[in-house]
């Protein structure tokens, strides 16, 4: 029972890192919400969602979730503005 509770509670972290990470990806985002996100990443992985289900469900690499997850400040990946 806990392992399922862990895996819905992981999902459901899961998705409030998907939904501060749209929130957040504007030039208006400040430093507090990013930090949110990360923590929320950190979390999700800790209930053991997978790392490739992390990168998939946020639209970034998994690379970019490995140093979430070591605690390193990544580069910020381009918003949909600046890349057209």
């Amino acid at each position: 029972m806990t392992r399922r509770r862990d895996d819905v509670i992981g999902r459901l972290l899961l998705r409030l890192a998907a939904v501060l990470h749209r929130t957040v990806a504007s030039d208006k985002a400040n430093s507090r919400w990013l930090a949110r996100r990360d923590r929320a990443i950190r979390a999700a992985r800790h209930r053991g969602v997978p790392l490739e289900e992390l990168a998939a469900r946020l639209g970034l690499t998994p690379s970019w979730i490995r140093q979430v997850l070591a605690g390193k400040k990544p580069a910020e990946p381009p918003s949909v503005e600046e890349a057209a």
